[in-house]
């Protein structure tokens, strides 16, 4: 969240809060409002405000753009049965083997179906310049298989509604971490089936713990409320900006103060190793 909102704060440009609160089992009200104060402590401010589950009838339409095109079909295929089949993705998770790929549509549409829906991808290789350096190689729809577009359960899948609200905030401009490059290529193919335009992408490197899995609430990182007993937001800001190599010493820092000076060439390349004791972070050799 630092590192975009300095980017795009640097370029006068507009951030954007999005809540990706469509699984009703991990996102509720009060998680939303919790994220929204961790960030107002924080420093972190935007100009607007997007909330996927408003945004029901615009996933619906697009479902219908892709099924005009013969673009949606149906699969009842599991995860334990693409696991079996045991072919890795670039991200190294199961490869999904387009198993389903010539199942068509019932008569009735896609409503119709009560099993997931997927997005029929070209199968061609895609090249992406991101601006971190990397270049993206891949064929989408081979190495990591037709992403879903509707799961079973009937929520709308993450490669279609996050390229839905990229198009209706008007996105130009992603900066995300680089454990999400591998995505890019299949956004890049679903945005061609929408004909929505392609923003500029910047991965940036990761905060890792001891297990060398990224900090993240996912793998039980300590959270908000427990870093906020240890540290003032000032203070959290400083350890942050000395570890992505913005400043030399970890200073208390509000994330204004670091603006003007801000570039991306001083930020670190390198993952970096982030152990937690209880009661302060401390940053590790990898």
């Amino acid at each position: 969240a630092l590192l975009a909102w300095l980017d795009i704060r640097s370029q006068r440009g507009k951030f954007i809060l999005r809540f990706e609160d469509l699984d009703p089992q991990r996102c509720t009200p009060e998680l939303r409002e919790q994220l929204q104060r961790d960030l107002e402590w924080f420093g972190i401010d935007w100009d607007e405000l997007q909330i996927q589950s408003q945004h029901l009838e615009y996933y619906a339409d697009a479902m219908g753009t892709l099924a005009k095109h013969g673009r949606l079909y149906p699969c009842s295929c599991s995860r334990k049965e693409i696991k079996a089949i045991g072919k890795r993705s670039p991200d190294g998770g199961w490869c999904y083997p387009n198993t389903c790929r010539q199942i068509p549509l019932p008569p009735g549409g896609w409503r119709d179906v009560n099993t997931s829906l997927r997005i029929r991808l070209d199968d061609m290789p895609l090249t992406i310049q991101d601006q971190s350096g990397n270049l993206i190689e891949q064929n989408p729809g081979i190495e990591m298989g037709d992403p879903i577009a509707r799961r079973r359960d009937g929520s709308f899948g993450y490669n279609l509604n996050s390229i839905v609200d990229d198009g209706l905030a008007g996105i130009n401009r992603v900066v995300r971490g680089r454990d999400l490059i591998s995505s890019t290529p299949t956004h890049w193919a679903v945005q061609d089936l929408l004909g929505s335009p392609h923003p500029t992408y910047r991965h940036h490197f990761l905060f890792l713990e001891n297990h060398k899995q990224k900090l993240a609430k996912f793998h039980g990182s300590v959270g908000g409320a427990e870093l906020r007993q240890h540290y003032d937001a000032d203070q959290l800001v400083g350890f942050i900006a000395c570890a992505a190599g913005l400043v030399e010493f970890p200073e208390p820092l509000l994330p204004a103060d670091l603006i003007s000076d801000f570039e991306w060439k001083k930020v670190s390349k390198e993952d970096k190793l982030i152990e937690w004791d209880g009661s302060k972070l401390a940053e590790k050799d990898s």
